[in-house]
C-alpha cells in the first residue's frame, strides 16, 4: 500500500510577527513547524502501514526552508519526502496549490491513499485537501 500524505509548513503561532505597515505576517521571522492538523494525516498513515504494510510518501509546497518540515516527518517514521519549490509557486492560492499537489501526487502514482489534513492552521480554508480530490477525481471522505 502506497499512502501519500500532502502536508504544509506553517509558523510557530506562538512566535507570529505582524509588518506594522502592511499588516501581513512575516513568516522569514518566525520558525515553521508541521502543520498541527497534518499531524494527524500522519499519524493514520503510520498507523495504516503498520497494519497493511506499504510505504508513506509526504509532500510539500513551499520554500526551500519547508524541507524542515519534511525532516520532521521522516523522522516520525514516513518513509519518503517530496518537496515542490519554486518561486512562481509564492502566494499561491487554494486552487493553485492543489493543482500543483495533485500533478505530483500523479507523478508518485501509483498510489492507494491521499491523507490530508482537516485545514492549515495558518489559513483555515479547508481547501487544499478536497481540490485534490476533485483534481485527481477521487472520492473525499
Amino acid at each position: 500500500m502506497h499512502i501519500i500524505v500532502p502536508i504544509k509548513q506553517v509558523p510557530e503561532t506562538s512566535n507570529v510577527k505582524m509588518d506594522p505597515e502592511t499588516g501581513t505576517m512575516l513568516r522569514s521571522a518566525v520558525e515553521g513547524i508541521i502543520n498541527p492538523l497534518d499531524l494527524f494525516a500522519i499519524e493514520a498513515a503510520l498507523r495504516l502501514r503498520e497494519a497493511k504494510g506499504g510505504t508513506v510518501t509526504t509532500i510539500t509546497m513551499g520554500p526551500p526552508k519547508a524541507e524542515a518540515a519534511l525532516r520532521d516527518a521522516i523522522a516520525m517514521g514516513c518513509d519518503r519526502a517530496v518537496l515542490l519549490s519554486d518561486r512562481r509557486f509564492g502566494g499561491s492560492d487554494t486552487w493553485a496549490t492543489a493543482y500543483a499537489l495533485g500533478l505530483a501526487i500523479q507523478k508518485l502514482a501509483p498510489f492507494d491513499l491521499v491523507i490530508c489534513g482537516e485545514r492549515a492552521t495558518d489559513g483555515e480554508t479547508g481547501q487544499v485537501g478536497p481540490g485534490i480530490a476533485a483534481y485527481l477525481d477521487l472520492p473525499l471522505a
